[in-house]
């Protein structure tokens, strides 16, 4: 796919919510498959375009109705960089367990791994004060 402005735009906001270490490991695992390639080129291209935080929050919600934990994961900490609060995807997973049932179990079970994990990280980069 040849690279468009709209693919570069994409390429850059998908690095900033996934982060360069994620973006670089899925370029030399599951992306560097021919077939997984033209998948991400497209959704490089089309999807990376909308509002990031909408989009996120979009995503979880997706991710939570299809059953698809391991991309909740990976939604719940894009959603987490775009500033969505611990609290703010609480309440949201717990609204959808009135339409979803038994998956919110599993979906509260991913998001409070990820939010361990998130605060872990955001605590190991916070500048140490004399």
């Amino acid at each position: 796919m040849a690279e468009s402005e709209l693919y570069r735009k994409g390429a850059a906001i998908r690095r900033r919510l996934m982060g360069d270490a994620a973006v670089e490991q899925l370029g030399r695992t599951t992306y560097s498959d021919p077939v997984m390639k033209k998948f991400i080129d497209v959704a490089t291209e089309t999807v990376f375009g909308l509002d990031l935080k909408t989009r996120a929050l979009v995503c979880v919600v997706s991710d939570v109705a299809t059953g698809r934990e391991p991309e909740l994961g990976l939604h719940l900490r894009m959603a987490l960089r775009q500033g969505w609060t611990e609290e703010e995807l609480t309440e949201v997973l717990l609204h959808l367990s009135g339409y979803v049932g038994v998956l919110i179990r599993e979906s509260m079970m991913v998001a409070s791994k990820v939010f361990a994990e998130f605060r872990a990280e955001q605590a190991a980069h916070k500048p140490v004060r004399a």
